[in-house]
């Protein structure tokens, strides 16, 4: 038999805390240059953690794990280690886009105080995952989610959150120790910010327009315009 279900109230936040929800998306941003040196109180940075963790999962799995860096020692490896992707990665543009690439800081992994790597242990609830048995990848969207609770719990704590991505995960395994059957989802560097960019810095600097919503968007089947 199964047990009895816990239910609590649902229904619409006061006025006051969906602004705040929809103003920590809005304002949501990727932080490269504004991160201030000043160390992360621990007990924010749990708060930040333990948003991340109630994020949805296939299966209730919770696949992620999450790994903080501030070792000065193991961060200039990861910096070493980002600067040669980077390298190859400007070099698959073309000469104009290749130019303004270069022009772009990408990272802040010498200004954050505090990394943090999530990953994915696709194997915690065994090969049948309920919720995962037609799409493999599902595992890999809920930590996707994760990131998304952190970033969103961390812009209203007043942490600046940058993603990057521009590694050979090899060269991550290597410098964390992180085994092969783990799979590295993103790298986040944390650190306090006293000022965002007002829209996205790639839109700003004209790399790429925001696209109309109303493009976006089909109702009841693929192409079909409400």
């Amino acid at each position: 038999m199964s047990p009895p279900l816990d239910f609590v109230e649902a229904g619409p936040f006061p006025e006051a805390d969906r602004a705040a929800v929809y103003r920590a998306i809005e304002t949501r941003r990727d932080v490269r240059n504004e991160f201030l040196p000043d160390p992360i109180d621990p007990a924010v940075l749990r708060r930040l953690l333990e948003a991340a963790h109630r994020a949805p999962s296939v299966g209730f799995m919770q696949p992620w794990n999450f790994v903080v860096v501030r070792d000065p020692a193991v961060r200039e490896r990861v910096h070493g280690a980002f600067t040669r992707a980077n390298a190859a990665a400007a070099d698959l543009f073309g000469d104009a886009a290749g130019e303004a690439y270069r022009l772009l800081k990408l990272e802040g992994l010498r200004e954050a105080p505090v990394h943090i790597v999530v990953t994915c242990d696709r194997d915690r609830c065994g090969p049948v995952v309920l919720g995962r048995t037609h799409d493999a990848a599902m595992d890999l969207y809920s930590c996707v989610c994760a990131v998304q609770n952190l970033w969103l719990a961390a812009r209203a704590e007043g942490i600046g959150v940058g993603w990057v991505s521009i590694f050979e995960k090899s060269d991550l395994r290597e410098i964390l120790g992180i085994p092969e059957r783990i799979e590295i989802v993103a790298y986040l560097c944390l650190g306090k910010v006293e000022k965002l960019h007002s829209s996205p810095e790639l839109e700003q600097r004209r790399w790429r327009a925001r696209l109309a919503l109303d493009e976006l968007v089909f109702e009841d089947g693929w192409g079909r315009r409400g």
